[in-house]
């Protein structure tokens, strides 16, 4: 082997050991997808530490983080509200890498186990797409006023059920 192709071994490998193979490949910041059926509905995204990092309405892609700061991940609350609809709440829960788990076993070594990847966030993951099925709130007490209320044949109490004239 020339000297130079061992030179060139030798630094490729010193500057390998030295980082984290996640930081590398992975990503510190992750795209999240939001939606909600139906669509239009309001969201508000919450950290951990109670701090609002996105108010506005879906669909919509949000980019997060995924750590907070060394050996630490990020989870955030999803509130999902509408007009007519129950509020509904969900959690993106951060996840180890795969990138961090496999990368520096095969690549990154110890220094990138230890220190590159959990300091910079890029050991922890979120999923991509987060979906929220709002349901119809349900009419509290008797209706005041004019109000139509559609409801199907089972919600029909049975003494108004027996009233009832089937129409072909």
């Amino acid at each position: 082997m020339k000297r130079s192709s061992r030179c060139f071994l030798l630094i490729s490998v010193l500057v390998l050991s030295a980082v984290g193979c996640a930081s590398i490949v992975g990503k510190t910041m992750h795209p999240v997808t939001v939606n909600s059926t139906p669509d239009q509905a309001d969201i508000t995204i919450v950290d951990e530490a109670g701090k609002t990092v996105f108010a506005g309405k879906t669909p919509t892609t949000v980019t997060l983080m995924g750590g907070d700061g060394y050996f630490h991940g990020k989870d955030y609350t999803v509130t999902f509200s509408k007009d007519g609809f129950e509020k509904h709440t969900t959690v993106i829960k951060r996840d180890v890498s795969m990138w961090y788990i496999l990368g520096n076993i095969l690549f990154g070594g110890l220094i990138g186990w230890f220190i590159v990847d959990p300091a910079t966030g890029a050991m922890w993951t979120l999923q991509e797409d987060v979906t929220a099925a709002l349901a119809v709130k349900k009419a509290s007490g008797a209706a005041t006023g004019n109000h139509l209320r559609v409801v199907t044949i089972h919600e029909v109490p049975p003494h108004l059920l027996a009233r009832m004239v089937r129409v072909r």
